[in-house]
């Protein structure tokens, strides 16, 4: 009986596959049965960092005098007008909340084989407002902590960091702007959870890292608390 309703959902599958197939994120091309978001040409050719296997990238060095960070490093260049912009507009815009888990899955695979990243003590999204994240029907980073977690062994956790004040977006403000708009933004709860932990922050885009600084500045409560950041894309012009 199990065999034929997995036949039959195969069959439905691949039948409505006919009309509505599904399309890479990227080029928009069929996807065929074994792919996810991305067809293999466009995960193949994927802009990666690679930054994981580099202590003292230049990822850390935009941290560098700013907070104490073990490890920094995003899992591909996000360059506008690329085809790969298109997998952070339909993860933050679009509902495509897939893209999220399937990229983070990606990226932490990776991080899985390096020794610096490999455990994680709490893997912690930055959080947005209570307000934003009803709009938009989910927290676009915790999707991507979520698809990290399954390779990597910290607690996703989104309680202990939290956003008190509603902010506007930051796309088009200044380092300085950016960095005076977050400065009272966040708050950790229960400090004591993190003493002695390696927590790992995860965000969408690592651009000036304003928000990164605000959310590891609170983190930082914590005694002790060691903190490595990680995005899906780092902004390139």
């Amino acid at each position: 009986m199990n065999k034929f309703f997995t036949t039959l959902k195969q069959y439905t599958s691949d039948f409505i596959g006919l009309f509505y197939p599904e399309l890479c994120a990227a080029c928009h091309f069929n996807l065929y049965e074994q792919e996810k978001i991305l067809c293999t040409k466009c995960l193949y050719e994927l802009p990666r960092t690679n930054y994981h296997k580099e202590p003292g990238n230049q990822l850390e060095q935009i941290f560098w005098g700013r907070i104490p960070v073990e490890r920094v490093s995003s899992y591909f260049f996000f360059k506008k007008g690329s085809r790969y912009q298109k997998l952070i507009h339909l993860l933050k815009y679009h509902g495509r909340d897939d893209v999220g888990i399937e990229l983070g899955k990606l990226f932490g695979a990776d991080l899985a084989g390096e020794p610096d990243f490999r455990k994680p003590d709490f893997i912690i999204p930055v959080p947005l407002h209570p307000k934003k994240e009803k709009k938009r029907g989910y927290n676009q980073s915790a999707l991507i902590a979520q698809g990290l977690g399954e390779f990597l062994p910290g607690k996703l956790e989104t309680k202990i960091l939290v956003r008190k004040t509603f902010t506007q977006t930051q796309t088009k403000k200044s380092r300085y702007e950016r960095w005076e708009n977050v400065e009272e933004v966040f708050e950790v709860m229960h400090p004591e959870m993190l003493e002695g932990k390696h927590v790992l922050l995860v965000d969408d885009i690592l651009t000036t890292g304003a928000t990164l600084e605000g959310c590891a500045q609170v983190l930082q409560k914590a005694a002790q608390v060691k903190i490595s950041i990680v995005t899906l894309g780092y902004a390139t012009t």
